[in-house]
């Protein structure tokens, strides 16, 4: 059996380390890369079978990921190596978008540390429909996908908007389900963080942070779409107002 591919968050993780290296090659030799060998096996993306694979993420197979990376960098001026189509992804967004690529890491890192990430089980909407994760990360959308998914949060945001005299409705569309669907609709909503994990950090949510959506709306805000995978409820009201 092969090591599995490399994901989206491994590929970030590495490619972080590369630009804190000056885009220079992660060498086997080097403690940092057998330290990032440690974190990358202990990422809760694959199961107990590639774990116990020799090679599975070993400081060797690394060095080798770094130099796909920084020769499938946009502007490298030799030969490319044969990395891959999302090593080309991923060295492009850190050529484009560094300080929100290694927000994303850090975000990661820190959620390993803790302990947090190791702690959530997969979500089902932590990719879309075609396999792909969001591009802050699949382990960053699990995360908040769980957090949106908790009711005790959901409910603390609901009894602040009555006490406000707050209709609870879709923030985009507008669409309440007690007037569609009568009394098993009342105080249905879903919640959406206004901001993605790799910038506002794993901070504890607060209800500010917070914002009501219908379960399309929702599901829209999370949705990749054009490499963007986060989208605001103004963003996706101004997208549906400009297709009407």
């Amino acid at each position: 059996m092969r090591s599995p591919s490399w994901t989206w968050d491994e590929l970030l993780l590495i490619c972080a380390r590369v630009v804190e290296n000056d885009w220079r090659q992660l060498r086997t030799y080097q403690a940092a890369t057998e330290e990032l060998a440690d974190l990358l096996r202990s990422l809760p993306l694959h199961d107990s079978t590639a774990r116990e694979l020799p090679e599975f993420r070993s400081a060797a197979s690394i060095s080798r990921k770094s130099a796909d990376l920084i020769t499938n960098r946009p502007g490298y001026a030799r030969q490319a190596t044969r990395g891959g189509h999302l090593t080309s992804l991923v060295a492009e967004a850190f050529t484009t978008r560094e300080h929100e690529m290694m927000a994303a890491a850090r975000a990661i890192e820190d959620g390993i540390s803790s302990g947090e990430l190791i702690k959530i089980p997969p979500q089902p909407d932590e990719v879309d429909p075609d396999g792909y994760a969001a591009r802050e990360g699949r382990l960053l959308a699990r995360w908040a996908i769980f957090r949106e998914r908790n009711p005790a949060l959901r409910k603390r945001k609901i009894t602040e908007a009555k006490q406000l005299g707050i209709r609870i409705q879709c923030e985009v569309c507008h669409f309440h389900f007690a007037d569609t669907y009568g009394p098993v609709g009342l105080d249905y909503i879903e919640v959406h963080h206004l901001q993605p994990l790799h910038i506002s950090g794993p901070r504890e949510t607060r209800l500010r942070d917070l914002a009501f959506l219908c379960a399309n709306c929702h599901r829209m805000c999370h949705r990749s779409y054009l490499g963007s995978p986060w989208r605001t409820p103004d963003a996706l009201r101004t997208m549906m107002t400009q297709v009407r």
